[in-house]
């Protein structure tokens, strides 16, 4: 695993993804600190943080899209398949690098609160807790965007479908104000949803005519729902949206309310998609 995972952060630090990554992020963040912290007079971080998680949708894709995807364009993943070495080892070496680049930023926004602390009264429990809490929304994606690179050979589609993931966790609670609660709205955004996971079926089996038969049993369920029973599906969308929002745990803790949940909260999004992406591989590697 320890030889994944210098290969992983090297290669990222031998290219310009690496100093991309942490020169975006502190360049955003940076504009926020100066807009929150310097013009309004504020000493928290958490506004700041909270403000730039649309930077995600940016940076995940950049750094996750070739990580596993590349490796199957190239076929140099047949000699992960084949090397005398666990799965997991695999799997968390390329997510430790992963990691670690963020680990990296978060290790400088750390100072923030300290240089804050010259020119007013800083509350550190909350700060380090919002920088905390960012590491782990960061870890999160991170696993997902692991996940999606492992689904294709190709790094455009596994960024694209990245970044509609995140953007979509992200702007979740937003998009749910949007929708109407009726029935017939519901059955729409199902509806294109659906169609969303029978295109990532094609991708993943390469087989149109199972993605077809997916999209079709399931627009034929959501159909004949609408039409024989329509009012179960009112208000669905913004109950669905709400669970899929992943910023809206960490922006509890941006609040000041410190939950033990927010930690298990991330740490188990990032667990099971470890975990979807290690039985990827270890389908192919058996089959």
């Amino acid at each position: 695993m320890l030889a994944i995972y210098k290969k992983e952060l090297r290669a990222y630090f031998n290219s310009v993804i690496g100093w991309l990554f942490l020169a975006f992020f502190l360049a955003f963040l940076g504009i926020y600190i100066y807009l929150y912290n310097f013009m309004k007079g504020y000493t928290y971080i958490g506004y700041a943080l909270s403000s730039i998680n649309l930077i995600f949708c940016l940076l995940v894709p950049m750094v996750t899209m070739r990580i596993l995807a590349e490796e199957k364009r190239q076929k140099t993943d047949q000699l992960l398949l084949t090397a005398p070495i666990s799965i997991w080892k695999i799997v968390f070496g390329k997510y430790l690098a992963l990691v670690t680049l963020i680990g990296i930023a978060m290790v400088l926004v750390s100072v923030y609160p300290l240089l804050f602390a010259r020119f007013g009264v800083v509350n550190f429990a909350m700060s380090y807790a919002s920088i905390l809490g960012f590491f782990l929304v960061g870890c999160a994606y991170l696993a997902i965007g692991l996940f999606i690179s492992c689904l294709s050979e190709s790094q455009a589609f596994a960024a694209v479908m990245t970044f509609i993931v995140v953007l979509l966790t992200c702007l979740a609670d937003g998009i749910a104000n949007l929708i109407p609660a009726t029935a017939k709205a519901a059955w729409i955004t199902y509806s294109v949803l659906w169609a969303l996971i029978a295109v990532w079926v094609w991708r993943a089996l390469k087989n149109s005519t199972v993605a077809f038969v997916v999209f079709a049993l399931g627009e034929c369920a959501l159909t004949a729902l609408y039409l024989l029973n329509g009012t179960m599906l009112e208000g669905t969308v913004s109950k669905v949206l709400g669970a899929l929002s992943i910023m809206s745990v960490y922006d509890v803790t941006v609040s000041g309310v410190l939950e033990l949940r927010m930690p298990v909260y991330y740490l188990s999004i990032a667990f099971v998609f470890c975990f979807l992406t290690y039985q990827n591989i270890r389908k192919r590697r058996y089959s």
